[in-house]
């Protein structure tokens, strides 16, 4: 009886904690809590990345690129089945069915999806399994040795099953962030590189079990703990189903019209993400030409340019992105636009200082990879800065278009972006640019993309999306961006990035004064220009100073 008793009220307790986290939340803390989250993740992959690079980049080259290249072809097909594309298509049909009162055609959309995409995803780990010897030889690692290759090969079956359990936590984090529930959504992908990193520092030095060896160890630990992070994140997305109402159902009803909705829209924006990511087939199989290590420092560069991008372009539109949908359901077509325009320029208010500040303290932020630093992967992030800013801008305005239940515009516009990307890739190849040709080839398309999607927004609402307050506004913030910039500078002088800056202790409280002097300063100037982002911090400010008073 008392353990029966003991065991209610743990079950009670872990329901109430799972209940508590789950609540709907306001869009302003949603934002808050998935840049937490995003902001923990990228600190976990920043810790991953540091051991790995502090392992294997040196010493071992050939086996890091083989690593990096036996990613590409699993997340290719996770990005093009499932991944964003899923969300954007399914969330919109989803709150129509909820906004309705049609529960129950919601509860059988989500899952024929889930089933449909299960099947799928499963497929496509089968077929990598099985190819992964051309894929690698002659897709994304053709400039590897024989010993990167092999590597390389086995490596790509063991990550294969990813698609198949990132579609399924993908699925299963839509719902909830279409029900306004982002606390388990948002912890997902930090649960991930946990994984991950257990995947270095334990599964490394073999797996024992009773004495009996079960697996050797070395770089293909890495490999395995890269699954097991993805299992855990598919416990956590599980969790967060918990109170939500979700029935589920082991069929496919083909005749559900919110199903047959997705899959009309799926695949634009699934062949949208596919071209995004042949972006990154290119570069995987240029770079991999360029000598041991290029392959992996190029990956580097362009991972660090996308934290930022995750933190704020990310977080931000994901958690406008139901409010959106909703007003656009509900013919509010002017708050949509209002909505739309706070949206863009926080990000903008946000990305413009954060993309100086990485562009005068790359070679800072490269040294919390790489322990002192790597003169390439900085090089490479210089001109990957671009790419910050315009990649933050793109996630709210392709959103925008998503709202309205159009991806087909995204689509066109990622054609025409992506080509050009890809030509100038091979291009400053040719001229001998080396990695970094590729990176100011990412940011060349990656600016082009936004001035379309942008200006086709606009087009669309009748030229009355962007008014004049809202240039004049986004002047400001490019005027307190400059001025910012010129004090990050001046602080790089002040505490330049020493030869003996061996230590994260040494390199760290640097890089914190040079950020946090060119924060103060944009805020600073924001508030004599009068910029609308910046008079909360300060009413926050007069609050806390002057609550006595």
């Amino acid at each position: 009886m008392k353990k029966e008793r003991r065991s209610k009220k743990s079950r009670f307790k872990f329901s109430s904690v799972v209940s508590l986290a789950n609540r709907k939340l306001p869009v302003k803390v949603a934002a808050v809590v998935l840049a937490s989250s995003t902001l923990v993740s990228a600190l976990l992959g920043i810790f991953r990345d540091r051991l790995l690079n502090s392992y294997y980049l040196d010493t071992y080259p050939t086996g890091i690129d083989a690593y990096t290249a036996a990613f590409t072809i699993p997340d290719f097909m996770f990005f093009i089945l499932t991944s964003g594309a899923l969300a954007v298509s399914f969330i919109p049909v989803f709150n129509q069915r909820l906004s309705s009162g049609n529960k129950k055609s919601a509860w059988e959309l989500s899952s024929s999806l889930l089933n449909l995409m299960a099947l799928l995803t499963l497929g496509a780990s089968l077929l990598i399994m099985i190819f992964a010897d051309p894929l690698v030889k002659y897709i994304v690692g053709p400039g590897l040795d024989e010993s990167g290759t092999i590597l390389a090969i086995n490596m790509m079956r063991v990550i294969a099953i990813n698609p198949f359990l990132f579609s399924i936590s993908t699925i299963l984090s839509s719902i909830q962030q279409a029900l306004g529930r982002f606390v388990f959504y948002a912890l997902a992908p930090a649960i991930y590189n946990v994984g991950i990193l257990i995947g270095i520092t334990v599964f490394t030095d073999g797996i024992n079990i009773f004495g009996w060896q079960v697996f050797e160890g070395g770089i293909m630990g890495v490999a395995l703990g890269v699954v097991f992070g993805a299992v855990l994140q598919l416990i956590v997305s599980l969790v967060g189903l918990f109170g939500l109402g979700f029935d589920y159902n082991f069929k496919i009803n083909w005749k559900n019209q919110g199903f047959r909705s997705v899959l009309k829209l799926l695949p634009p924006r699934s062949l949208d993400q596919g071209i995004d990511y042949v972006n990154t087939l290119v570069t995987t199989n240029l770079s991999s030409r360029m000598g041991a290590g290029a392959l992996r420092s190029y990956q580097q560069a362009y991972n660090l340019s996308t934290m930022p991008v995750n933190l704020i372009g990310v977080a931000i539109s994901t958690a406008f992105f139901p409010k959106l949908t909703e007003e656009v359901g509900d013919g509010k077509e002017a708050k949509f636009r209002q909505t739309f325009r706070t949206a863009l320029s926080t990000i903008i208010w946000i990305a413009m200082p954060i993309s100086v500040i990485a562009f005068f303290g790359r070679g800072y932020v490269v040294s919390f990879i790489k322990n002192g630093g790597d003169p390439l992967i900085a090089s490479v992030l210089a001109t990957l800065v671009l790419t910050i800013f315009a990649h933050s801008i793109f996630h709210i305005a392709s959103r925008g278009f998503y709202a309205k239940q159009d991806t087909k515009t995204p689509f066109l516009v990622s054609i025409i972006a992506v080509g050009l990307t890809i030509a100038l890739c091979i291009v400053f190849t040719l001229l001998g640019c080396g990695p970094e040709g590729l990176g100011w080839a990412q940011s060349i398309g990656a600016v082009l993309e936004i001035i379309i999607l942008l200006g086709s927004l606009q087009k669309r609402s009748d030229n009355k999306l962007f008014d004049h307050d809202f240039w004049r506004g986004i002047g400001k913030m490019f005027f307190a961006t400059a001025i910012s910039g010129c004090v990050a500078y001046s602080m790089t002088k002040f505490f330049p990035l020493m030869a003996t800056d061996d230590s994260l202790f040494v390199t760290l409280p640097k890089f914190c004064l040079i950020t946090a002097a060119s924060i103060i300063a944009y805020v600073l100037a924001g508030y004599f220009l009068n910029i609308e982002q910046v008079k909360p911090i300060f009413e926050r400010l007069k609050k806390i100073l002057f609550k006595n008073v």
